[in-house]
């Protein structure tokens, strides 16, 4: 584990950038982009037009490590080059953002309101792979649905036990459980994660940290615990559906949670726009997301 990377992930200022999208989610990243299925043909024409994205995104003079904290890679996009360097090499040396991976395989069908993280074949050689790439940690995610005790339960065990195979390789895990902006039972599900995450923080040895990424809650500051646990390095926030500005507010009044916004962070920037104004729009939501993570 980098004690650089690990104190900057603890004490700096600024936001996680999740740069993650992966073969599922692409195709409508892509779109919101401006770069419409006709424009590529495959999934290897596809992952070409995402790191182009990616690349002008972390290379753009408004993505820097006093604002960005780090960033959270999707495998192919960790396997790749950046101006010549591996991108957790670019985003570390160039940039001084702490680079993360993503490592699950996407969600299992719902049961007891709750999608479980599929199973994960080959986590050890993705993990190994992830060191040797200069990764600090990763981030796995879970959905619940609603407020049921035995599936938020299921939720909580697994990240903790994926996150236990994690640490084991010197990674710090991003748990991240999040809870469906639109459930219905949304407070009570939020409830029910709260002590289930805080069951099993207290088992942890005092050198296994965490990182928590959690939806914006419905009652601020309710993950406070968690922020001031000794066990947990950062509490991050997802943006879950939020339009930005209304993510940024509610995580302005959660104090010490930062950003890690996927759609958000992305959201006005367009394939066709000049480099002046993609760098502007872009500067301008970064500016907005670091606002609200320093509250």
């Amino acid at each position: 584990m980098n004690r650089e990377q690990q104190e900057k992930v603890r004490s700096g200022e600024g936001f996680i950038a999740a740069l993650d999208q992966s073969g599922g989610s692409s195709p409508k990243a892509l779109a919101l982009y401006g770069v419409g299925e006709n424009r590529y043909s495959g999934d290897e024409q596809m992952f070409d037009r995402i790191h182009e994205m990616r690349t002008r995104i972390v290379t753009s003079p408004s993505f820097v490590g006093e604002r960005v904290l780090g960033a959270i890679l999707f495998e192919d996009t960790m396997k790749r080059e950046v101006q010549g360097r591996g991108t957790g090499d670019y985003l570390w040396s160039v940039k001084g953002v702490v680079p993360f991976i993503k490592v699950d395989k996407g969600l299992a069908a719902e049961v007891d309101g709750a999608q479980l993280m599929k199973p994960m074949p080959g986590l050890d050689e993705l993990l190994s792979l992830g060191v040797e790439r200069g990764m600090f940690g990763t981030k796995m995610r879970s959905v619940i649905k609603h407020a049921d005790k035995a599936g938020v339960g299921a939720i909580v065990d697994q990240q903790f036990e994926v996150g236990q195979q994690i640490l084991g390789h010197g990674l710090v895990p991003i748990i991240e459980p999040e809870v469906d902006i639109h459930s219905p039972t949304k407070s009570e599900a939020e409830g029910m994660l709260r002590d289930a995450i805080g069951a099993h923080l207290d088992a942890l040895a005092d050198d296994q940290p965490v990182m928590l990424k959690l939806t914006l809650p419905d009652e601020d500051g309710f993950y406070t615990e968690f922020v001031e646990h000794p066990k947990v390095l950062r509490v991050v926030a997802l943006s879950g559906g939020y339009s930005r500005d209304d993510a940024n507010a509610r995580l302005s009044r959660n104090h010490g949670v930062i950003a890690s916004f996927s759609r958000a962070l992305t959201e006005g920037l367009h394939a066709d726009q000049p480099e002046p104004e993609f760098d502007a729009t872009l500067d301008s939501t970064i500016r907005s997301i670091f606002a609200a993570s320093v509250t």
